[in-house]
């Protein structure tokens, strides 16, 4: 039987700090949100285009994510997609597609990001759109 192939490989800047919650059970779980750019031709210019993922770590790697990663950090993200759905308040299906963390690497240093880029939005992408009803 042949097997299945689920793996996502990213390298973005994060939109914001990590959220980092933890279950009921002591597990760690961080949020977070990566903005990728991407060129695209439209006419006869070229404009760039950004997609912004969520991402989940879990465990140790959330632990990391909150210690060392900020907004503005570009980092690379290894993982599988995986949709959840869930019903609100409303009682409307709802789905959330993200990306679950198996490696995180950061590839700038905190002295290589000026003060200005990892805080000013006016030098990254714009901030992502935000959902209501998402339970975590």
């Amino acid at each position: 039987m042949a097997r299945g192939l689920n793996k996502v490989m990213l390298i973005g800047r994060l939109g914001a700090d990590p959220e980092i919650r933890y279950t009921s059970s002591g597990t760690a779980v961080a949020n977070l949100r990566i903005a990728t750019d991407s060129p695209v031709k439209r006419g006869d210019q070229w404009e760039t285009v950004t997609e912004w993922h969520r991402v989940v770590a879990w465990n140790r790697l959330a632990e990391i994510c909150g210690e060392y990663l900020g907004k503005g950090r570009l980092v690379y993200v290894e993982g599988r997609l995986q949709t959840r759905s869930w019903e609100d308040q409303d009682g409307n299906k709802r789905w959330s597609t993200e990306i679950v963390a198996r490696d995180i690497q950061i590839l700038d240093s905190r002295s290589g990001r000026g003060e200005g880029a990892a805080g000013g939005d006016e030098l990254g992408p714009p901030p992502p759109p935000e959902e209501d009803d998402v339970p975590f």
